[in-house]
């Protein structure tokens, strides 16, 4: 994709706060942590804030998109692109050739590089505008984002104006060619070495001219309109997680594909169950004579319960594993880690005092803490 006025503009890697050779891991905890933040949700009026944030996310985030910016930003930063136009080559730095600036600028006033120097897009190619991403913060039940499920995301965004259809004209008239650019939405000025193309002041760059405006979205071709989209949340999805739903963000405008919606996951709490990635955690309290003699315990799982055999000696906090209870993934189910916790009791009856006296004299303790002096 060409590279955004944006991205010579912002600095993406100051926005999330992190390094510029920061990994894939520290930029999406990065960007987990600053939309919790600034969600417009969780913190009203920070809208701008969070938009700024996404975008940063929307490049960094994508392998490709990542090294474009980079590349964009490492020849911007070369020898002052535009400055060191004057007096020769003075500025540039390292190997940077003519063709390199041709595309460069072309980019920038939105050219397709070398390819338009011949005078600009073929027709109507001008007027097609991407429609915009958008995101939307979704709110699930530990159990739901475990077993996944279909939910519905409310956004407000451009839509197609109902009025019109999208084309800008009142209802009854058509859009007609820009006799000026003859409907390629930019104008060429040869300046030799460099031919630069601008937008068409007459039509805006949008190749077409609207004689009779929709009177519901003055010509824009879209209108803004809250509505619902169902989302099919995949299985065993993450607190934090970003999920793209392709052509569902906002409208394109001329013709323009529309934008993606970007849903992120925030999942609840379990009164009984923890997670790490795959794997379920629960923990199951035994007393002390369970824990030494060994026992057989009934532990939950997300359908029915299972029998699981605590060995003799278990000490407290010993983790126990059983294989293919755990989050359902399509790498394959995760697995339930049972943490034993060996039960001390508060409060005893006279005679569970006399029988843990017994017992107390019978072990002593003798040699038990001896390890904490050493050889002194």
């Amino acid at each position: 994709m060409a590279p955004q006025r944006e991205w010579f503009e912002k600095d993406y890697y100051k926005v999330l706060g992190v390094a510029e050779n920061a990994t894939d891991k520290d930029i999406g905890r990065a960007y987990r942590k600053l939309a919790k933040q600034y969600h417009p949700d969780a913190n009203p009026g920070s809208e701008e804030r969070f938009k700024e944030i996404s975008a940063a996310y929307d490049v960094l985030g994508d392998a490709n998109k990542r090294k474009e910016y980079d590349e964009v930003r490492r020849l911007g930063a070369a020898g002052n692109v535009f400055g060191g136009m004057q007096g020769g080559n003075r500025g540039f730095t390292g190997s940077f050739r003519v063709d390199d600036l041709g595309d460069l600028l072309g980019n920038i006033f939105g050219r397709g590089g070398r390819s338009g120097r011949s005078g600009g897009r073929a027709s109507g190619a001008a007027a097609a505008q991407r429609g915009q991403d958008l995101e939307a913060m979704l709110h699930l039940s530990f159990l739901d984002a475990v077993k996944g499920i279909t939910a519905t995301v409310n956004v407000t965004s451009e839509v197609a104006c109902h009025t019109c259809g999208g084309s800008g004209a009142a209802p009854g008239t058509a859009p007609t060619v820009c006799e000026v650019c003859g409907g390629r939405g930019v104008v060429s000025d040869n300046q030799g070495l460099f031919s630069f193309s601008q937008p068409c002041q007459v039509c805006g760059g949008t190749g077409l001219r609207i004689e009779h405006p929709c009177p519901t979205c003055h010509g824009v071709g879209t209108e803004r309109a809250a509505r619902q989209v169902k989302v099919r949340i995949p299985a065993g999805v993450e607190d934090g997680q970003r999920i793209r739903v392709k052509g569902r963000g906002g409208a394109g405008r001329a013709g323009g594909h529309p934008g993606d919606l970007y849903v992120v996951v925030s999942v609840g709490r379990h009164p009984i169950f923890g997670r790490r990635g795959k794997d379920l955690t629960v923990t199951a309290p035994v007393s002390f004579p369970e824990a030494v003699l060994g026992t057989t315990i009934s532990v939950p799982t997300l359908d029915r319960p299972v029998t699981l055999k605590v060995p003799a000696g278990s000490r407290s906090g010993r983790t126990l594993r059983v294989r293919g209870r755990g989050v359902p993934a399509a790498s394959g189910t995760g697995d339930l880690l049972v943490t034993v916790e060996v039960a001390v009791p508060q409060h005893l009856t006279e005679a569970e005092r006399e029988a843990v006296g017994a017992l107390g004299d019978v072990m002593k303790g003798d040699g038990l803490r001896e390890h904490l002096w050493g050889e002194s």
